[in-house]
Order: structure tokens, then C-alpha cells, then sequence
């Protein structure tokens, strides 16, 4: 049998971001899918800062960007086109270093991903390769699936198994946990085009038709893509509606047949579940295969990003063996504590908006979904909830933190990638010994005194993830969260080891 750090189950973005990170910090990693290619038509189309901060440490965000378009925002409108509640995005660079929003064109995305994968040595790909059976001997996890390519049944071991397999996931029947639901379980249709040319009446904004009988939404996509997505009747067929002609019928208000071709119709069905338990033993999930929302925020990929972002650099101690025993128990644990909370925020704020969606825009569901301004529509900003309990101190704990862009113009995480890093006031650590390879960023030698200034303390200690450990005032505060400092997932260069 070959012996692999890491198996993944599913090539999505999840999967392969994990493999990316895992992958840069030294780990034998495996990745098994059974489709013989990514999927070549549209599915997500939205993600954040937060993303694509993750994309920059894996090498592909300068070049995703250029595949992007900019995201103004969301506006919701009644069915008589009146404003309900607008969701500006800033534009520019925002505190992660990137702007804050991106449309995109996911086969775009996983072909950046997957072609800059064939570069790392340590993953090893297997497509058309069907997991079926997963066993975890306590040690270590035996792994049986089919090379379909072949007919042949292979056996592999890990020392753990990641299901990014996706909603319908086999590691989760492995690890058979109960789902929380919200209670939002619809059928839309999802309508992608491809225009004959830009038609820019349509606009560049977001739209959420809150209008009776027929909600819809429109999104805007690089180039000449566009996309709707139109709710479904109880009693209509879902052959039936996305036959063309029918398609062309509900797109009547925004397009005719002779603007575009339609390049997918499909209905889909819309939940919102957390499994409970996202962790069995050596087994864990991310994505889809243990968190599905509504798509109303833009957060489905955007969450299992988060995921992988929170878990990778925790795995990557265990199979390093430099987090023991009772220690890396609770690191692992604190994968599922942290995370749940966060994605359970974003999955319970889409539900509320699709209320908003689903009722025609009563006030009533406005103020359901947000609290209204005086002029009967509100102003949503984007939220950025916590982290969950874990690792770290206080309230200050768990929150993501911006990146500082250092004198020479360059990003904290360019030098100090999958590192743990100091980002304080100057004289705060004036004459402060910090441990080996973790870095420092002080107000003197970057811009780090506004993302201070936001975060609300004069220091913090920021993971690998870029969640922060705690916020500290003092040296003793500061003192407090550098000992609960890990080793780094990567080997360090004595050049950015810091100690004043």
C-alpha cells in the first residue's frame, strides 16, 4: 500500500486548495476524484477578499484576478423596482490586501488551481478514481477505491482523510453525523448565458427581484456571461421549465433569444444544513460535504475556503509530529469549534435574506432580514463573523485581520507566508524576545497602525491563518499570547526570525 500525510476525497476548490497548502508545507498529500476532468460550466460565481488571500499564499491570485470582474454590490427591489435594501461593496484594495469582491468563472478558477498543482511534487492526483470504502484503524486510515480506468481496486493509507467531496459527501456517511437545519429547502432554476455582445442596461450590480410568485436573481459574470436564477414552483416540473422555450419565457424581462445563447439551465435545490459533528476520529469533512447554504450571500465556496484555510496548517503539525498527544487533540477539536460558528452565521444571515426574497419585499420580512433606515429601505454591510471558541484568548480571539503591506510596498504574507507573526506598535516591543521564526510587522516598518487601529489593541499574534490569537494592550498581554505560539507548518530562514 502507498502511505500518504493527507487523503483528500473531491478535486473541487476545496479539495484543491487544500492539496495547495498541504502541499507547501512538505505533507505527502493524495487527492482521489472520480470524474475524469473539472466541471466545465458555470457553477459558483462569487468570492471575497478572504479568498482571495488564501489563493495569493497558494501563487494563483494575480493571475485569477485578471480573470475576475468588479462586484459593486447587491440591491434588492420590489416588483415595482423600488430599492428594499442595497449591499454596496467597497472597491479598491480593503484590509486583506485585495478589493473586496470578485466575479468569476469557476472553470477558470479550477484550472489555475489544478494546472499549478501538476507543479508541486509532494500531491499525488488520482481522477476517475472512486473512493468506496474508509476504514480508520486508530493510527492510521485504509482507503479502498476503484481506478475506473482500470477495473482495478487499489488500497491506500493515510494518517488522515479529508471529505471535500461535496454535499452528497462519503466521508460524511463514514462519520455519520446529524445535520442541523435552518429550515430554507427550495428549487431554483439556474439560467447561464452567454451574450451576443455586452448588453449594459442589464448592469453590473447584483439584483434580488423580490417580486410575488417569481422571485429571481440576477448576477453579472466576466466577459459576456450573465446569470439568472428564478425560483421554482411547488406543482412545476423540473424537466419542464428548463426546456428553452420555457427558459426564454421567464428570461423575457431582461433578454430575448436573439441576445444570447444559453449555455446551462438547471434546477437546483437550495438547503441550508450543518452536520454536527464534523470531525470523526481521523476522518473530517469541509465544504459542501458539511455546511450548504443558500446561494443569497455568495458564501457556499467562500466557506469551504475558510475551511481548509482553518484546517490545513493544524494538520500539518500533527503529521509533523511537532503537536503530541493531548495538544493536537485539541488542535484538531478546535478545527470544528471554530469554524461551525462562523459558517453557521453566513448560512442563518442567507436564510434571512431569502425570507426577504420569498415574501415579495414586505416590510415586515425587511425587517426581518435587517434593521430598516428611517427612509423604508436598509443599508446592508458585509458581515465578518468570529471565529468560534479555540485557540487564543478574550474576545479579541479568532477574528480575521487584515495585511499590512510593508515599506517596501510588499504584503505581510508574501514574507511571512504560513507563519506565525507579531503585528504590534512599535514601542510596544521595544526590547521583547519573540520565539524562533515567528515574524514581526511593526508600525514603523509597514502601514500595520490603521489595521491596529480597526482591530481595536496595540498588538496581536496572528496564526498561520491570519486569525488572531487575542489583542493585547501591554507586554504582559502580548507575553500571554506568544505562549501560545505553535511551531510554523513550514521551515523558516534565519531572515525571518525575529527577536528584539
Amino acid at each position: 500500500m502507498q502511505h500518504y500525510d493527507v487523503a483528500i476525497v473531491g478535486y473541487g476548490p476545496a479539495g484543491a486548495t487544500l492539496a495547495h497548502l498541504l502541499g507547501q508545507c512538505g505533507l505527502k498529500v493524495l487527492v482521489l476524484d472520480r470524474e475524469s476532468a473539472a466541471y466545465h460550466l458555470p457553477r459558483a460565481v462569487h468570492f471575497d477578499a478572504e479568498v482571495m488571500r488564501v489563493f495569493q499564499w497558494i501563487g494563483i491570485a494575480e493571475e485569477m484576478e485578471r480573470k475576475t470582474h468588479t462586484h459593486p454590490g447587491m440591491r434588492f427591489v420590489d416588483a415595482e423596482g423600488k430599492l428594499l435594501l442595497d449591499w454596496p461593496r467597497p472597491q479598491g484594495e480593503g484590509p486583506q490586501g485585495w478589493r473586496s469582491n470578485f466575479r468569476f468563472h469557476q472553470p477558470d478558477l479550477e484550472e489555475l488551481l489544478r494546472d499549478h498543482l501538476t507543479r508541486r511534487p509532494e500531491v499525488t492526483i488520482r481522477t476517475r478514481c472512486d473512493a468506496f470504502y474508509i476504514e480508520d484503524k486508530g493510527d492510521a486510515v485504509e482507503l479502498r477505491f476503484e481506478d475506473m480506468t482500470r477495473g482495478k481496486i487499489e488500497r491506500v493509507s493515510a494518517k488522515y482523510v479529508v471529505g471535500c467531496d461535496g454535499a452528497r459527501s462519503l466521508v460524511r456517511r463514514f462519520i455519520e453525523p446529524a445535520m442541523e437545519d435552518y429550515g430554507f429547502h427550495e428549487r431554483w432554476l439556474v439560467v447561464d448565458v452567454i451574450l451576443n455582445q455586452d448588453k449594459p442596461e442589464l448592469g453590473d450590480h447584483s439584483i434580488q427581484y423580490c417580486r410575488p410568485g417569481r422571485p429571481a436573481t440576477y448576477v453579472r459574470v466576466p466577459g459576456l456571461r450573465r446569470r439568472w436564477e428564478i425560483t421554482v414552483k411547488p406543482d412545476e416540473d423540473a424537466n419542464e421549465i428548463t426546456r428553452p422555450e420555457r427558459v426564454w419565457a421567464l428570461l423575457s424581462d431582461w433578454l430575448t433569444p436573439e441576445e444570447a445563447t444559453l449555455e446551462r439551465t438547471a434546477v437546483y435545490v437550495f438547503h441550508s444544513l450543518v452536520a454536527e459533528d464534523w470531525r470523526k476520529g481521523r476522518l473530517l469533512l469541509a465544504g459542501d460535504a458539511c455546511h450548504q447554504t443558500p446561494p443569497f450571500m455568495g458564501q457556499g465556496m467562500c466557506a469551504g475556503t475558510r475551511d481548509v484555510a482553518n484546517l490545513y496548517w493544524k494538520l500539518a503539525l500533527m503529521c509533523q509530529g511537532k503537536v503530541t498527544g493531548e495538544d493536537a487533540e485539541h488542535l484538531l477539536d478546535s478545527y470544528e469549534s471554530e469554524r461551525k460558528p462562523n459558517a453557521r452565521e453566513y448560512i442563518k444571515t442567507a436564510v434571512r435574506l431569502g425570507g426577504l426574497i420569498n415574501t415579495a419585499g414586505t416590510e415586515e420580512a425587511l425587517r426581518a432580514a435587517l434593521p430598516t433606515s428611517p427612509g423604508g429601505s436598509a443599508r446592508m454591510e458585509s458581515i465578518a463573523p468570529p471565529l468560534g471558541a479555540g485557540i487564543g484568548i478574550g474576545e479579541r480571539a479568532g477574528r480575521l485581520f487584515g495585511q499590512p503591506r510593508l515599506k517596501d510596498g510588499s504584503l505581510m504574507d508574501e514574507t511571512y507566508r504560513h507563519q506565525f507573526v507579531v503585528v504590534a506598535e512599535s514601542a510596544l516591543v521595544a526590547g521583547l524576545s519573540l520565539p524562533d521564526g515567528v515574524g514581526l510587522v511593526t508600525t514603523d516598518n509597514s502601514n500595520a497602525a490603521e489595521h491596529l487601529a480597526r482591530f481595536g489593541a496595540r498588538a496581536t499574534v496572528l496564526r498561520p491563518d491570519r486569525h488572531t490569537l487575542g489583542g493585547a494592550d501591554t507586554q504582559v498581554e502580548l507575553k500571554a499570547l506568544l505562549a501560545l505560539v505553535l511551531p510554523n507548518p513550514v521551515e523558516t530562514s534565519q531572515a525571518e526570525m525575529v527577536s528584539l
